[in-house]
C-alpha cells in the first residue's frame, strides 16, 4: 500500500479520510451543503497543515465533478459562463499574494455574507446577472485560496439563483465549486506543492466520494423542495455561526 497511500499518514488515518469522503459527499448531495467543510475539518485533524487545503481542493474538485455528471441536465450553463472567468481572475489575484491573510477576518466576512444571503432581502436581478456572478466568483475564489471554506458562501449565492428547485441548486453549486477548485491545482503546483505524493489517496477519496454522491442524490429525490430550502438555509446558518465561533475563539 506504500505506493498508493502517502507515507506521512498511517493506514488508519488514510482509511478514515476515504470513508469520510464518501460520507461527506452523501451529505452535500442530499442536503446541498456542509460536506466540504466537514471533510476539511477532518483532514485538518489527521493531515500535515501544508497539505490540507491543496489536497482538499483536489478531492472536492473530483467530488463536485461527480455531482455535476450525475445532475447534468439541471446545470445552468449561462451561470457557469459568467462564473468561470471570475474564478480564474480570483485564483490569479490570490497567487500574487505572498502573505497569509488574517483568517479570523475572512471567517467573519464569509459568515456575514452567508447570513445575509439566507435571511436578508433577495438580491436584485442585476446582482444575480452575469456581472454579479462574475464578481461573486472572483471574490469567493480569491478567499478560498486562504481560508478554504467558501463553499457555504457560494451555496448561498447559488440558492438565490435557483431558489425553490433543490436539484438545480445542488447541480449548479457543484458546477460552480468545480470551477473554483480547478485553478487551485495550478496555483498550488506553482507554489511548490507536490501533488504526486498524495495522488493515490486523492483518487481513492474521489472514488469513494462518487459512491457517496450516488447515495445522497437518491435521498434528495425523497425530499420536497420546501423541506430542502428550510434545511439548506438553517444548515448554512449553522455553518456561519461555526465560522464566527472560530473567528472569535
Amino acid at each position: 500500500m506504500e505506493w498508493l497511500l502517502p507515507e506521512q499518514l498511517s493506514l488508519l488515518a488514510s482509511t478514515l479520510l476515504i470513508l469520510a469522503a464518501a460520507a461527506t459527499s452523501a451529505i452535500t448531495a442530499s442536503i446541498g451543503v456542509g460536506g466540504g467543510i466537514l471533510l476539511l475539518a477532518i483532514m485538518a485533524i489527521v493531515m500535515p497543515p501544508a497539505a490540507v487545503i491543496p489536497v482538499h481542493g483536489m478531492v472536492q474538485l473530483g467530488s463536485n465533478l461527480n455531482r455535476v455528471i450525475m445532475t447534468l441536465h439541471h446545470v445552468d450553463w449561462r451561470l457557469l459562463a459568467a462564473f468561470a472567468p471570475g474564478a480564474v481572475i480570483g485564483a490569479w489575484l490570490a497567487s500574487l499574494f505572498l502573505v497569509q491573510l488574517p483568517t479570523s477576518t475572512l471567517q467573519l466576512t464569509i459568515a456575514g455574507f452567508i447570513i445575509f444571503l439566507c435571511w436578508g432581502p433577495k438580491i436584485p436581478p442585476m446582482g444575480l446577472g452575469r456581472a454579479g456572478t462574475f464578481v461573486a466568483a472572483s471574490i469567493t475564489t480569491f478567499i478560498s485560496m486562504f481560508a478554504g471554506a467558501t463553499g457555504p458562501l457560494v451555496a448561498a449565492f447559488v440558492k438565490q439563483q435557483h431558489e425553490g428547485d433543490r436539484f438545480r441548486t445542488v447541480a449548479n453549486f457543484a458546477a460552480c465549486m468545480s470551477l473554483q477548485h480547478l485553478p487551485k491545482a495550478a496555483v498550488f503546483g506553482a507554489a511548490g506543492f507536490v501533488f504526486k505524493d498524495w495522488l493515490g489517496l486523492m483518487l481513492l477519496m474521489i472514488l469513494s466520494g462518487a459512491l457517496g454522491t450516488w447515495a445522497g442524490l437518491h435521498l434528495l429525490r425523497r425530499i420536497s423542495n420546501r423541506h430542502f430550502t428550510i434545511i439548506f438555509n438553517w444548515l448554512l446558518t449553522l455553518l456561519a455561526i461555526q465560522l464566527i465561533w472560530q473567528a472569535l475563539g
